[in-house]
């Protein structure tokens, strides 16, 4: 009798210990904030000039609790149901940097645990992070080649976030909550979206030609923890736009701060709280955040609404966010705080409980010349990558700098003399990639590697009720609809669940990158989007093909298969990036010295402090998990941080001396801090932290600190 009574206790714990164990980890992913062309617009004049706020690696890990599998015995960490999502702040997701991570994760946990199986990286697709972490070529012409400082501080704080994830699991629950963001998002290519059929487009009518609603995932421990948050919602990464030069997170990494900020605390450290908030991306491509949509810089009206011109040239049409007079930083703060705030409601009233069955499925695909089967029994082959003219043209979000423009669907003798030099294009080749003109034929070009990824991965993650669907590229919106309701279809004749109940996502930009995915019907207006949609027209419904196996074989409990992986090719790599020789400074100055001093007092709210150190490059050590700068309140006999290069009230902008800034060894740095309104009356300081680079090769540390300064809260009419 006793014993009976110990196995029924033993059985009733088992059952009331959650199905799932939840962690959530941060790890700085910032990179070199300097001397590296920004990743995004390809303009390789945007050349990281310091940190307006640092990019982070945000890890979610669900696992199914080993104690809750009944007295089943797992055959090794594979056995258990086990996912990690990591959003990135940053422009995409990279093979190399995901390879590195999880070898890097191997090293400290174990080799299984975490795959390419299980391991999701999307990038939140800032314009505003260094470039260099992408092993092709075309990628690299604009970022001064392959750069490994970016790809080992993006895959390091991939996996220490991972890490710390793992390390904070708990058996706890997620919960799903959805609801639409007003005005925080437009379609840039209007026109395109229009050519889909009008059916279609009227299922769609309330939300229009942009995806208005978040999916929202709230992670908490069976002890009533509130562990964080991972959301996904249409917009670009382009509230700041190709003249910035600051490392940023836009939009996206300023809702996150906002969020671990509400929940960590004012007065935690940027970055490394407990709660950890992702903005995640999904099918973005014809999506933008200038809300106020694009205009002719030199007349004030309105773009052509086909080509997005200003009398015939693409350079001065331009959209703008909400932000007064075109402010980067405004219009970031607004369009991010606008998603945080809904984020916040969505969160606090998120309800539907995610139950079942973890897996995951995962396969590398050789793209060219893949069949793609329709239902009416015809087939095609999807072509070899190729870009055409309007990818030249650039968007409303960052014009191109050529003579190109978006819709155009004929060549012109320069440009045709030009791309040709690349590759010919066959007449095979221009009749499969039509009505596209090809300005860069790549599907045979390896030399000195490979200009585009051969293959590509896909993958799906399944948390109960919940399918996240991750392809390597932009999703248009309603290439995204037409995915996720495919996927959606298979899984409600599954069984699982019946309509509403079946929740399908899209985390865009995914494991690698292949520029974006259109519809069959905006393929034909060739506006950038379509012009940058790699393999043709029928790139999409490769895709969908692709995407459904894997659902098939996950409903159906079956393993996929899979091509070969793309090859690591670290070791062929070039780049034109200088290394740091050595640093000077002036005579009679140090390191730290401070050259222009504060000038309060200052009024919280009106003002903003600036002051500029002599300062070495900040290459030679990247002060993750660290700062370049400190803002110091003073309590008593001590100083008190109260920002950090972190924070989005701080700037570190850094710059060469002299006119001929490649040969000289002295610099400056430029801590400004925009004195926020809530500040506290008191006696402040801001100190710079860098580290300098003798000529012997030895890299010390330095410090210096400006002199104090009063803040007040009323003007005293300075």
């Amino acid at each position: 009798m006793v014993l009976l009574q110990i196995a029924v206790g033993s059985f009733m714990l088992v059952a009331a210990a959650s199905a799932y164990e939840v962690g959530t980890g941060i790890y700085d992913a910032t990179g070199p904030s300097v001397e590296i062309p920004l990743m995004g617009y390809g303009v390789e004049k945007q050349k990281g000039e310091g940190i307006h706020f640092r990019l982070r690696a945000r890890a979610f890990i669900v696992s199914e609790n080993s104690k809750h599998l009944h007295g089943r015995r797992a055959r090794g960490p594979s056995a258990i149901g086990r996912v990690a999502f990591v959003s990135i702040d940053g422009g995409m997701g990279s093979d190399i940097v995901v390879d590195r991570a999880v070898t890097k994760i191997a090293a400290q946990l174990g080799s299984g645990i975490y795959t390419h199986q299980n391991l999701c990286v999307s990038g939140t697709h800032t314009h505003s992070g260094p470039g260099g972490f992408l092993q092709y070529v075309l990628v690299q012409t604009t970022t001064l080649g392959f750069v490994n400082e970016t790809v080992e501080a993006m895959a390091g704080g991939i996996a220490e976030a991972v890490i710390m994830a793992h390390k904070r699991l708990k058996p706890g629950r997620v919960l799903l909550g959805q609801g639409d963001i007003a005005d925080s998002n437009i379609n840039r290519s209007p026109t395109s979206y229009l050519r889909n059929p009008s059916d279609e487009r009227a299922a769609y009518a309330s939300e229009g030609d942009t995806d208005k609603s978040m999916l929202l995932l709230r992670f908490e421990g069976d002890d009533g923890s509130k562990l964080g948050t991972l959301n996904w919602f249409a917009v670009h990464g382009t509230s700041m736009n190709n003249t910035n030069k600051l490392v940023s997170g836009d939009n996206r990494g300023y809702a996150s701060y906002l969020f671990e900020k509400a929940m960590n605390g004012p007065n935690s450290t940027a970055g490394m709280g407990p709660f950890v908030a992702a903005f995640a991306s999904t099918n973005l491509g014809d999506v933008s955040p200038n809300i106020a949509g694009p205009r002719c810089l030199d007349t004030g009206l309105p773009c052509d609404s086909k080509t997005s011109t200003c009398n015939g040239r693409n350079e001065k049409c331009v959209a703008f966010g909400p932000g007064r007079n075109g402010d980067n930083f405004e219009s970031t703060e607004i369009i991010g705080r606008r998603q945080y705030d809904r984020a916040q409601e969505i969160f606090d009233t998120a309800n539907t409980v995610l139950q079942g069955s973890i897996s995951s499925r995962h396969s590398f695909l050789r793209m060219r010349d893949r069949t793609v089967s329709f239902s009416n029994n015809q087939s095609v082959k999807l072509c070899g990558a190729a870009l055409g003219y309007a990818f030249a043209a650039g968007t409303t979000d960052g014009p191109g700098q050529f003579d190109f423009t978006q819709g155009q669907n004929s060549t012109n003798p320069f440009w045709k003399l030009v791309s040709g030099v690349l590759s010919t294009p066959t007449e095979y080749e221009k009749a499969c990639q039509a009505p596209k003109p090809i300005l860069l034929n790549m599907q045979d070009q390896s030399i000195p590697y490979h200009w585009e990824p051969p293959v590509l991965p896909i993958q799906i993650f399944r948390i109960g009720q919940l399918f996240i669907l991750a392809p390597p590229a932009e999703f248009t919106t309603m290439s995204g609809r037409r995915l996720r309701n495919a996927v959606r279809q298979i899984v409600e004749k599954s069984g699982i669940a019946e309509g509403e109940d079946v929740f399908v996502t899209i985390a865009g930009l995914s494991n690698s990158y292949s520029h974006y995915v259109t519809t069959f019907e905006e393929y034909q207006a060739q506006r950038y989007e379509a012009g940058s949609t790699l393999f043709g027209p029928h790139t999409l419904d490769a895709y969908i093909q692709e995407f459904s196996r894997l659902a098939h074989d996950m409903m159906a409990g079956r393993p996929s298969t899979t091509d070969a992986p793309p090859p690591d090719r670290s070791d062929d790599q070039i780049t034109f990036l200088p290394p740091v020789v050595f640093d000077l400074t002036p005579l009679a100055r140090k390191f730290g010295d401070v050259v222009e001093d504060a000038k309060g007092p200052y009024v919280a709210g009106q003002h903003a402090a600036v002051v500029k150190f002599q300062s070495a490059n900040p290459r030679n050590n990247l002060h993750t998990q660290g700062t370049y700068l400190t803002v110091d309140r003073k309590a008593g006999n001590s100083w008190v941080t109260v920002a950090t290069d972190g924070d989005w009230e701080t700037k570190f902008r850094w710059e060469k001396d002299g006119v001929d800034v490649k040969l000289n060894a002295k610099s400056y740095a430029t801590v400004e801090w925009d004195i926020p309104s809530s500040t506290p009356s008191g006696t402040y300081r801001i100190c710079h932290f860098g580290d300098a680079k003798h000529i012997s090769g030895d890299v010390k540390p330095f410090k210096g600190c400006s002199s104090a300064f009063d803040v007040v809260k009323e003007d005293i009419h300075i």
